[in-house]
């Protein structure tokens, strides 16, 4: 997995600000403008068109199940945490939400910018690690039908298992196609000649 992080430009994103009015949403909008991100401060709750921002600041001390628009941890964009309090149940819960960066209350005059930065690289990553385990497990899933493409080509071209596997990542680099759909290919062809030789 391979992330690349490089100056971020911020000016065409959105950010909504989950916070009641308070000197820290104030704070924080005031940096998005100087950085060219438009704002918006709500609550208690996002709606619907809300998901669409790119970035979300969020009150972890006064946050609750529900607020969001999605299952926790979720979140289909960037998430920072806004935390006053270090009370562990607090800060258990802003991970919980899958928080990609955090500011500590009270909000200075700076800040903003390097937990986008974070924000932006670590949801990335994490989203990069899930597509990656999602197509490991997708492959594990598929490993009988490579088994049984394998076979196929033992009982066909009469050679043992090491060169038929060998054979099949020849036949899936010539294709250009991965091991597992040359596999399912290869079995399906092999079905339906093994059917077409049984009805015969």
């Amino acid at each position: 997995m391979n992330v690349s992080i490089g100056i971020p430009n911020f000016r065409a994103w959105t950010a909504i600000i989950l916070h009641r009015p308070h000197d820290a949403a104030t704070a924080i909008s005031r940096q998005l403008e100087r950085i060219g991100v438009a704002s918006r401060t709500v609550w208690p709750e996002l709606g619907a068109v809300d998901a669409e921002a790119d970035i979300v600041f969020f009150d972890a001390d006064h946050g609750y199940d529900g607020q969001f628009p999605w299952v926790a941890g979720a979140a289909p964009m960037p998430l920072v945490a806004l935390l006053g309090s270090e009370a562990p149940g607090r800060v258990e819960w802003a991970i919980a939400q899958s928080a990609d960066a955090h500011l500590l209350k009270p909000i200075g005059s700076a800040g903003v910018y390097s937990a986008l930065v974070i924000a932006r690289h670590a949801f990335a990553a994490r989203n990069a690690l899930k597509t990656e385990i999602e197509e490991l497990r997708g492959r594990l899933r598929r490993r009988p039908m490579v088994a049984r493409a394998v076979i196929a080509i033992m009982h066909t071209e009469r050679i043992d298992e090491d060169a038929a596997f060998r054979r099949l990542g020849q036949m899936a680099m010539a294709a250009r196609r991965s091991i597992e759909d040359t596999a399912e290919a290869l079995v399906a062809r092999h079905g339906s000649a093994d059917d077409a030789r049984d009805s015969a």
